[in-house]
């Protein structure tokens, strides 16, 4: 699609920018509409049918975390998994576009931003996908949901532990039983929710996942249990809360041990009695979804701290699934490397296509930290800078024992990540949309880097 044919949505709390943005993008593309409200997200994205949504990152004053960006990028993405979202911050580092990009996210700009690297980030987000691919990724996504089959996203089950994991979470699956899932940070947590609502009687009913660590306490009960109009300041409409949208599916709520004592009660409540009432209302709503929760915390031990409720855990672990770290379980290592590597390798179009057996021992005796999501991470960088076909030891940035990223020579990431964007200019002598190709990056992230190392 041609820029000049996209329809596009802003979402900023800051007029100034709205209004900015409008007048600059309005003489380049069809349609742009623009909007104050954030709550008012899953309505638009419902009937707007827009190609390109720009999403600001913070609505809350003198917040900078970027928290209520992830949060509403999940929900757009949860409603259309195919839309294109570039998020736009006055607070943005590299860390946090990494973090927004493995989100969903298709790109992330700065603000105040110049117009000419603005227009070029939309026109690569715009014309660089295909639509027909697109529709037909999506189609199947839902295709796969009704077939109740799929065996989750990057679940690789190699080792006897997982194994048994996971044949003990498909026999659940077919039950309504309330499930419990524990794990380190990365071990996939959500990727093992999404498999036993994949294979469950529900597979075909929504999948809603809520992270209720990224919830505050002013937002919890809206956003769980929804509100009527007028309930408080902002509340211009009725709006349906995350466990009425999961009705007749899964609700996830991941990082439960995260709430506190008095959220913890409320939770209890609508557990206990299958019903919730929006806030401002007295009429109560009967549930019927299924209920699956996480957390990385030591939620017994909490227990005995008396920080969690104990009947409250009594009532989501039916049964718990313990995730076992990446560390414990190295024969998964290779055959999770090879998925990533294939993922990764046709995402970019780059030419790598295998990793060397030097680099799987390395893996292999690495800690893990991060689990399956660190490895995840790595294997993307490495597809990216590599220049090679095959994955050498020194193509991939593990932490040392100081938390540094390193490579086995021990460059620096940064220093590395320098050093081939340099290669790659004098390449290409100077040529921006050559080096960027050669890099798997995008315009916008090459320039990003550039201005980072004063290229």
């Amino acid at each position: 699609m041609q820029l000049s044919e996209a329809k596009i949505l802003i979402i900023d709390d800051d007029v100034d920018v709205l209004s900015a943005a409008k007048l600059l993008l309005k003489r380049h593309a069809k349609t742009v509409d623009i909007e104050k409200n954030p709550q008012k997200l899953p309505f638009l994205v419902t009937n707007g049918d827009y190609n390109l949504i720009l999403l600001d990152m913070n609505f809350t004053r003198d917040v900078n975390s970027g928290r209520e960006g992830f949060h509403w990028l999940d929900r757009i993405l949860d409603i259309k998994p195919a839309s294109k979202v570039i998020m736009i911050t006055a607070y943005g580092d590299i860390e946090m576009a990494i973090r927004a990009i493995k989100a969903g996210a298709t790109d992330f700009v700065l603000k105040p931003w110049e117009n000419d690297k603005l227009l070029a980030t939309i026109g690569v987000a715009v014309e660089g996908g295909n639509d027909k691919i697109l529709a037909v990724a999506e189609e199947k996504s839902k295709d796969d949901g009704k077939k109740g089959k799929s065996n989750g996203e990057s679940i690789v089950a190699s080792s006897e532990s997982m194994k048994q994991v996971l044949a003990t979470a498909e026999r659940v699956a077919a039950t309504d039983a309330n499930v419990l899932i524990l794990g380190e940070n990365g071990t996939g947590k959500t990727q093992l929710a999404k498999h036993i609502h994949q294979h469950s009687k529900r597979a075909d009913k929504p999948f809603v996942v809520v992270d209720l660590g990224a919830l505050s306490e002013s937002l919890f009960e809206s956003e769980l249990f929804g509100h009527v109009k007028g309930a408080f300041t902002d509340a211009k409409e009725d709006r349906a809360g995350r466990f009425e949208e999961a009705k007749g599916g899964t609700i996830f709520l991941d990082e439960i041990g995260n709430l506190s004592l008095s959220l913890q009660a409320k939770l209890l409540t609508v557990i206990q009695e299958r019903r919730v009432t929006r806030v401002g209302s007295n009429k109560p709503i009967a549930l019927d979804v299924r209920l699956l929760c996480a957390t990385n915390m030591n939620i017994e031990k909490m227990v005995t701290e008396k920080t969690f409720r104990q009947d409250l855990l009594y009532r989501i672990n039916t049964i718990e699934l313990d995730l076992p770290p990446l560390r414990e379980r190295p024969e998964d290592i290779s055959a999770l490397a090879e998925y990533y590597l294939k993922q990764y390798g046709k995402k970019y179009n780059r030419p790598v296509n295998d990793i060397s057996s030097a680099l799987i021992k390395k893996m292999q005796q690495y800690n893990w930290p991060g689990n399956i999501r660190e490895l995840q991470h790595a294997i993307e960088r490495a597809v990216i800078l590599s220049q090679e076909k095959t994955l050498q030891p020194d193509d991939l940035f593990l932490k040392s024992s100081g938390g540094t990223p390193t490579t086995a020579t021990g460059f620096d990431l940064e220093d590395m990540e320098k050093t081939l964007i340099v290669k790659a200019m004098k390449r290409f002598n100077g040529n921006i949309t050559d080096a960027a190709r050669e890099l798997g990056l995008s315009r916008a992230a090459l320039y990003r880097r550039m201005e980072k190392y004063g290229l």
